[in-house]
């Protein structure tokens, strides 16, 4: 085992702790919306390369892409949110775990690459008292980058709605 897998076992288990504060008192319509427009709105005052998509449940409530993006943000999105769902984590922690144990996620799953990816940038919606009601996914940076801009957006949103 190299030095890198027990700093990548300690980022997972830093990268839970993150997420187990993320948990929303409610999850609306809304304030998916609004969740979802925050994003863009940063994303454009930084001149960001994204898309973003936000369902509840399975319905895509928020939808956009900006300058920069291509339909492949697109078709990473799908493939973050199908991991996330599957396991009910971010998909940065699902690849992480992987990695930490020196596999490779598809290979260890046996999902198929066109369906499932373990990228950083999809995060589940969680709300207290329920657990995982949707997903907030942001593609067309580095993985830790989509990661972090949807952890920060949700970090907004709970902060707006207590």
């Amino acid at each position: 085992m190299t030095d890198a897998l027990p700093d990548l076992a300690a980022k997972v288990d830093a990268l839970r702790a993150q997420e187990s504060g993320l948990h929303l008192p409610r999850f609306t319509f809304d304030e998916a919306w609004e969740l979802g427009h925050w994003i863009v709105e940063r994303g454009m005052s930084d001149s960001l390369p994204i898309a973003v998509d936000v369902r509840k449940g399975d319905h895509q409530v928020f939808h956009a892409a900006l300058e920069g993006t291509t339909p492949d943000n697109d078709d990473w999105i799908e493939r973050k949110i199908r991991t996330v769902r599957r396991f009910g984590t971010s998909s940065l922690i699902v690849g992480l775990t992987h990695k930490a144990k020196g596999r490779d996620f598809n290979d260890a799953t046996r999902l198929p690459f066109t369906e499932y990816v373990a990228h950083g940038g999809c995060v589940p919606v969680l709300v207290a008292g329920v657990g995982m009601v949707g997903t907030l996914t942001v593609s067309g940076l580095a993985q830790e980058d989509d990661h972090a801009l949807a952890v920060e957006a949700l970090t907004w949103l709970r902060s707006e709605t207590r």
